[in-house]
């Protein structure tokens, strides 16, 4: 009896042990996703991420996977600064929702008369767009990033001043288009009405009251921290490649922050508790509600792979979703080396940031997704496997995209003839120089080689510090193209997915010419019947064709003018042996037309 006794409590604690490891099992649907984590980190070519889960006001998972500095592997902490990026957008547009709590502007002010600096590429824009527009991306301008990603410039009024230049691809809230100018913007209203710095304004009404100490907008302050990540990228389809930070200090509304997952996820826990931390009300709970509904559809995201997650909608800073059932309110971030998501789903008081040191990544979203998906006890998929193959199928299209160099074929005119400014105002100017035997320009703060490809169409390559030129083709190719007197007059990109490319005029030095100088041009020249009459205004020279306004003109090489309003067209002048003009040559378009001076 006491044996039977003795086997049914051995049974009994058996039992009782194999229930405890369930229950413990049950109690954290986290437990061994570390394994998971680390497969994620190899099959992605990750240097490293950083991951902090909340749960109410709770950290329940805070870790880092891989290296902030592959070289010297130093690890990934879920203290380690990374770039956010476009993550910090609902950064900027909760200070908005702060200063309409405070009675200083509505969402439906008009944008230009919040920031006066601000013009849209007509009047009737200008008198359309109101402020929840520029926060919902709903501006009708698409989205022009190389603007500020070649032609950065700490200078904001100046980086704003290229909106009045940007065509619309669409009416005013009529299509979702995603436009960073436009939290630009945002973070420049912030500052006239308060006086301070965007930057001020983050650090004092966040990163202060949410004790996000690790958190910056400062690139130096970024790079100087001793437990900062490194920026790589991903090349040849398995190698970790170091690449230079990208100082987006001009553009910072739109996504300079630098912060760490568990900085972040004080942050996320405003937006789930709606709008409080610790207690204290860091944001307006109605501002809260309104920035995670949706305010423009971005997409007809209909069910795809999975048919249980649908819904493209943007709201204040963030983007909206249907998650396998769930009410998903998410931001990915992607600025050179870095990638970001930051995600709560409000109905289950749960927020998940992945910060990545790898440009392009997905293992924000992969992982994000594996985490949601055991939290709430669904069906895991294999989101690792899935990204793998979308992977594999873009190196495909990609390397069927790239364009054959047509051999045997030199460039059109001598390389110095290359050589100068060429602008476009939505965008900025590149500058062409020579050095020796190649030409080289200037992208993001950095020289670039311009190889010759084919023809007049150069590729632009890096060069890393060791004066090694990059060998992978590129997708910015510059294709130079001339006037109608033979000379270089532009250069046709390809950017922000334009079907067309976008042009970049030669823009001449101007040049200085005193009033005698200018004099000799004077006079009336016989164009067939018609008298065009050139004189001075001031310092100007001017020409006047009857029936038409009168041209200023800017003196560009020897004897030559171009007319400022009209693009394409200049003046050339004859100037016989004694120095007196005998003649003038239009130069335009549609061809070149001699005039005879009256004597």
């Amino acid at each position: 009896m006491k044996r039977i006794l003795n086997v049914l409590l051995l049974c009994f604690l058996v039992l009782s042990s194999l229930a405890q490891s369930k229950k413990q099992k049950n109690d954290d649907p986290l437990a061994g996703i570390d394994t998971l984590f680390n497969r994620i980190l190899k099959d992605q070519v990750a240097a490293g991420f950083s991951v902090a889960v909340v749960k109410g006001d709770d950290i329940i998972y805070s870790k880092g996977f891989g290296y902030r500095d592959v070289e010297n592997k130093k690890p990934v902490t879920p203290n380690t600064l990374f770039a956010i990026g476009s993550s910090s957008k609902a950064f900027t547009g909760s200070l908005l929702g702060l200063l309409r709590k405070e009675g200083k502007l509505t969402f439906e002010d008009k944008a230009v008369s919040l920031l006066p600096q601000l013009h849209f590429y007509s009047e009737e824009m200008d008198s359309q767009i109101i402020l929840r527009d520029l926060m919902a991306h709903r501006t009708g301008l698409s989205r022009y990033d190389f603007s500020w990603l070649l032609f950065n410039t700490a200078n904001r009024d100046s980086i704003i001043a290229r909106v009045k230049y940007m065509k619309p691809s669409a009416a005013v809230r009529e299509k979702w288009f995603y436009n960073n100018f436009m939290y630009l913007a945002q973070g420049m209203i912030v500052e006239r009405l308060t006086g301070k710095t965007w930057e001020q304004n983050i650090k004092e009404k966040f990163f202060i009251p949410l004790e996000m100490n690790r958190s910056n907008t400062d690139i130096k302050a970024f790079k100087e921290d001793s437990d900062a990540s490194l920026p790589y990228t991903v090349a040849k389809g398995n190698e970790i490649k170091k690449v230079d930070y990208y100082n987006i200090n001009g553009m910072g509304p739109a996504g300079s922050i630098n912060s760490s997952a568990n900085d972040m996820a004080n942050w996320l826990k405003v937006w789930v508790s709606g709008g409080f931390f610790k207690k204290k009300e860091i944001l307006p709970t109605d501002y809260v509600r309104e920035a995670a509904s949706s305010q423009m559809v971005m997409s007809a995201d209909l069910p795809a792979e999975h048919n249980d997650i649908f819904l493209a909608n943007y709201g204040l800073g963030w983007m909206i979703g249907s998650y396998r059932g769930h009410y998903m309110v998410e931001h990915g971030g992607n600025i050179n080396g870095f990638s970001a998501n930051v995600a709560f789903l409000p109905s289950d008081q749960l927020g998940i940031v992945v910060l990545s040191n790898q440009n392009g990544s997905q293992v924000p979203a992969v992982v994000r997704n594996s985490i949601v998906d055991r939290l709430l006890n669904l069906k895991t998929i294999d989101w690792n496997g899935e990204a793998m193959k979308k992977i594999k199928a873009n190196m495909q299209v990609n390397k069927d995209t790239k364009s054959t160099p047509i051999l045997n074929t030199i460039p059109s005119h001598p390389l110095k003839d290359y050589v100068g400014s060429f602008e476009n105002p939505a965008y900025g100017t590149i500058k062409v120089w020579q050095e020796k035997n190649e030409l080289y320009t200037l992208l993001s703060d950095e020289k670039v080689l311009l190889k010759h490809m084919h023809y007049d169409v150069f590729d632009p390559k890096s060069i890393d510090k060791n004066g090694v030129v990059d060998t992978v083709q590129s997708n910015l190719m510059f294709n130079f193209s001339g006037g109608v007197d033979g000379k270089i007059q532009g250069i046709g990109i390809f950017l922000d997915g334009s079907d067309k490319p976008v042009m970049f005029d030669f823009k001449p030095e101007a040049k200085i010419l005193s009033l005698k100088e200018l004099q000799k041009y004077t006079g009336e020249y016989a164009l067939g019947q018609i008298m065009v009459k050139v004189y001075l205004k001031g310092n100007t020279l001017m020409v006047h064709v009857p029936g038409q306004q009168e041209y200023e003109t800017i003196a560009t090489e020897a004897d030559t003018f171009n007319l400022k309003a009209l693009k394409g067209f200049s003046v050339k002048f004859d100037v016989v042996a004694d120095k007196q003009v005998n003649a003038v040559s239009f130069i335009q378009p549609n061809g070149i037309f001699k005039a005879m001076k009256e004597e």
